[in-house]
């Protein structure tokens, strides 16, 4: 297991520290040592993008990602065609913060059967293939918790994500494994092995599960608040020779509430207890 004597493999997203602007964010997470940021698109919005991905390289703060992309799914071709090209504008953004990755939230539609979804995520990466290899912008699918399949997510397994990344066969196509969505599938150990025998484990991200759950979305705990066996996943990844930075992604409104700065010195403790 990597060293955890310092914070340069740590990084945190925009969506953790939500009541900071993006250059706020990126001058906390330098002053604290963090070595990696993942921009959320609409932190860029109104801004120079080129300019602001070279603030963060000013800082010494990596560039992990921006997220995010996906929603591919629609009832119509009006929305299919709309999704295609937001992830070809994401494509174009990355590119110009300098971010060597988008992380794709895949997209449903209630009502629609998951088959259909999953064919046209699978359609709509194929895409935009084209411009993401002109830019070099990897593009990690991020399977989410079954509990979004109605309208966040078809992709719901590492098994699926690697079913779509094995019917594409690319490079720049791989897999964003977030604790949260995944922690509780009894084939996770065998799925993450494979997917780092294919290339294809792209990103890696940390937060907890809390019990009880108050809400779908923005009750996610911090590492260590909830039951998820960080330890055991982080060296299941590990194992696979990952050597890529640990993303911290919490949506809480707790948290949020909180001074953001006690909740970064907290993240950074959480990170060494417990991750």
């Amino acid at each position: 297991m990597s060293d955890l004597t310092d914070f340069s493999k740590l990084c945190v997203h925009t969506i953790t520290t939500k009541p900071w602007s993006v250059e706020e964010a990126m001058d906390h997470y330098a002053a604290a040592g963090i070595g990696g940021i993942t921009v959320w698109r609409q932190w860029l919005e109104g801004r120079d993008i080129e300019k602001t991905g070279q603030q963060s390289r000013e800082r010494n703060l990596e560039i992990v990602s921006l997220c995010r992309g996906g929603f591919f799914p629609a009832s119509d071709q009006f929305g299919l065609d709309a999704a295609i090209e937001d992830n070809r504008l994401a494509i174009r953004e990355a590119a110009a913060l300098g971010a060597p990755m988008i992380v794709l939230v895949c997209g449903a539609v209630p009502g629609q059967p998951l088959e259909e979804s999953r064919k046209q995520i699978a359609d709509g990466i194929a895409a935009v293939l084209p411009l993401a290899e002109e830019h070099g912008i990897k593009l990690a699918i991020e399977p989410l918790h079954p509990m979004y399949a109605d309208d966040r997510s078809a992709i719901n397994t590492m098994d699926s994500a690697n079913a779509v990344c094995d019917l594409l066969d690319h490079p720049l196509v791989g897999i964003a494994a977030d604790v949260y969505h995944i922690w509780w599938d009894p084939d996770l150990e065998a799925q993450i092995r494979l997917t780092g025998e294919k290339n294809r484990l792209f990103a890696f991200h940390l937060c907890d599960w809390m019990t009880p759950t108050t809400d779908l979305l923005n009750d996610r705990g911090l590492m260590g608040e909830g039951c998820i066996d960080l330890k055991g996943i982080r060296a299941m990844v590990e194992a696979t020779g990952f050597d890529g930075f640990n993303e911290v992604e919490v949506f809480s409104e707790r948290w949020w509430a909180r001074d953001q700065n006690e909740f970064l010195d907290e993240i950074k403790r959480a990170y060494l207890e417990h991750c």
